[in-house]
């Protein structure tokens, strides 16, 4: 005789960069023992291939995660795990505020505070300036599209000006002119690295800034150490914080 089938709760998300619902379950024992494997690595891979896994087992509707901004995958991964396990994340910060007494040298404070967070209030968050459309000239620029988790996958660079470099090219959805448009997708990885080193710095400046504005999971923390008193705002990013 079959054993009986353990019923779970449905779900649901508006994902934020097209309105469309999707229904979801929590993770499961399953899932669980996934998490527990990916924390036993230290790579990277692992670790996103263990959330993409993660999210397309809860999911019931068919669904491409690749197909969809980082931003938006952290959004249905928090959900998922605020219904599986808690809403509330348990965050622990060490006070790095320098403390001195008379006739001693000066040292960290070193004080563990820990602070309850709920994870449903995080939301994504675009600044004012922000804008997807890269203007070169007056007929000539750049629309991008937003990094998704393949991007962040093949992200290793060697320094400051290679992770420009690789982010804009594989972030860049089509080039356009006056009479044309050209589709990223259809041109060669080459001919995208002399477009990109042909530009002026302030072009390049206007590229960082679509990367530094746009949406992210994020969330500003009153951090106040119950042992010196200090006081500081912790910014918190990234689902690197909620994943186990």
């Amino acid at each position: 005789m079959a054993l009986p089938k353990i019923d779970v709760p449905i779900y649901s998300i508006k994902l934020l960069s097209n309105n469309k619902t999707l229904k979801f379950r929590p993770f499961t024992v399953k899932e669980e023992k996934l998490f527990l494997m990916a924390n036993e690595s230290e790579e990277l891979d692992t670790v996103v291939d263990t959330i993409k896994q993660v999210i397309n087992n809860c999911l019931l509707d068919e669904f491409d995660v690749d197909s969809l901004p980082l931003f938006e995958v952290e959004h249905i991964f928090l959900n998922i795990r605020a219904k599986s396990i808690s809403e509330i994340v348990n965050l622990k910060y060490k006070c790095n505020n320098t403390i001195s007494a008379e006739g001693e040298e000066e040292k960290k404070c070193g004080n563990v505070v820990e602070i309850d967070l709920n994870i449903l209030d995080i939301k994504p968050e675009k600044q004012e300036n922000h804008s997807n459309k890269i203007e070169i000239t007056e007929n000539l620029g750049m629309l991008m599209k937003y990094p998704n988790f393949q991007t962040l996958k093949m992200f290793n660079p060697a320094s400051e000006f290679d992770a420009i470099m690789d982010m804009t090219i594989d972030c860049i959805d089509y080039i356009y002119d006056k009479d044309s448009i050209y589709y990223a997708k259809d041109s060669k990885k080459e001919e995208l690295v002399e477009f990109i080193e042909s530009m002026q710095n302030k072009d390049l400046d206007k590229i960082r800034l679509f990367f530094e504005t746009m949406p992210k999971m994020r969330k500003d923390i009153d951090f106040k150490c119950n042992k010196c008193g200090h006081e500081e705002i912790i910014e918190v990013e990234g689902i690197q914080n909620f994943f186990v």
